[in-house]
């Protein structure tokens, strides 16, 4: 038996097919689900989930932006912000906007929130990109 899966952004479906495993980047930490997994609704932070097929195959990443996950009757729609396969990412693109953006969340002066609070999510985005795209955190 397999889940079938759908990751569903504001412009495009992004992932719609079967599979027998991924995992989640949930606001509590990494969330694994597998066939026959109780029904859940979560909130997804930014991050990569990861998606295989079948045991034979290996994992496939996407850049997740936020969103929600509802796991229901081996059915997992996840809507997101935004989305990104990641062998549809360049990786040297991918390495240098992570550089950049954590190079601009170290000069951010800690009495600035709202800088703080733009530059964070901005790291957070490049590093899911980069990490999705097969850069080694």
């Amino acid at each position: 038996m397999t889940l079938t899966v759908r990751v569903i952004s504001p412009d495009k479906t992004v992932w719609d097919a079967a599979a027998e495993e991924l995992v989640l980047p949930s606001t509590t930490g990494q969330l694994g689900i597998l066939t026959g997994h109780a029904p859940l609704l979560t909130a997804l932070d930014i991050g990569v989930m990861r998606v295989r097929a079948n045991k034979n195959q290996a994992w496939q990443a996407i850049a997740l932006l936020g969103g929600f996950a509802e796991v229901e009757e081996n059915e997992v729609t996840i809507l997101v912000n935004g989305a990104e396969r990641g062998d549809a990412i360049n990786l040297e693109e991918a390495r240098a906007a992570y550089s950049q953006a954590e190079t601009r969340l170290s000069q951010v002066t800690p009495d600035d929130r709202q800088a703080q609070i733009q530059a964070t999510q901005a790291f957070k985005r490049a590093r899911a990109r980069f990490q999705a795209a097969g850069g080694l955190i």
